[in-house]
């Protein structure tokens, strides 16, 4: 029923979870909206770990952070659900999986497929993290944001960074996942 994990895997599971909190931090002054690298991190975890492990290494970055380890751009603890911004996280694991599923066990995928995989991936970042902040700023937070307001901010504004961190993944996965595959044969 369940595959079992490697001591490899569970190794590699931390580095790319310790990476993804790293990306929090790692801070790009731009105007509005906040830019950190924990986007190119989750790509890169999908694409160096497959869809599976991928997931499971951001689901542990989530996890650290709701049980309190501050983490996350904001800090931590269970009352981060609450954030508008929680449904990135979320997106984080499942464009991870997605990622990892579409850019697929190769020793040497191709940058188009890669590059594919991460758009995927980013799609779904984004609708989770776009719907997730409407419905808890509207529905639970009581303040108003408008479909505008949002696409404004959540969306125009953030997006062409997040493009260029794809762009960055793909790039990288090119040129390390062979070297990833042939150091793991070993």
């Amino acid at each position: 029923m369940f595959a079992r994990i490697k001591q490899r895997e569970i190794i590699l599971c931390g580095l790319f979870t310790a990476l993804i909190a790293i990306g929090a931090f790692i801070k790009i002054p731009v105007p509005v909206v906040p830019f950190t690298l924990q986007l190119l991190f989750t790509m890169l975890a999908g694409i160096f770990l497959g869809g599976r492990l991928g997931a499971v290494s951001v689901g542990i970055y989530v996890l650290l952070g709701l049980i309190g380890v501050p983490v996350f751009v904001e800090g931590g603890g269970p009352g981060y659900i609450l954030q508008p911004t929680f449904g990135y996280l979320v997106g984080f694991i499942l464009g991870s999986y997605l990622t990892g599923c579409i850019a697929g066990g190769e020793n040497c995928p191709s940058y188009k497929r890669l590059l594919a995989a991460n758009f995927a991936g980013l799609v779904i970042v984004y609708t989770c993290g776009l719907l997730y902040c409407y419905f808890i700023s509207n529905f639970y937070l009581g303040k108003a944001l408008s479909v505008w307001m949002l696409f404004l901010y959540g969306f125009v504004l953030a997006v062409p960074g997040d493009i260029m961190l794809c762009i960055l993944a793909a790039i990288l996965g090119k040129k390390l996942v062979p070297v990833f595959h042939l150091m793991s044969a070993k």
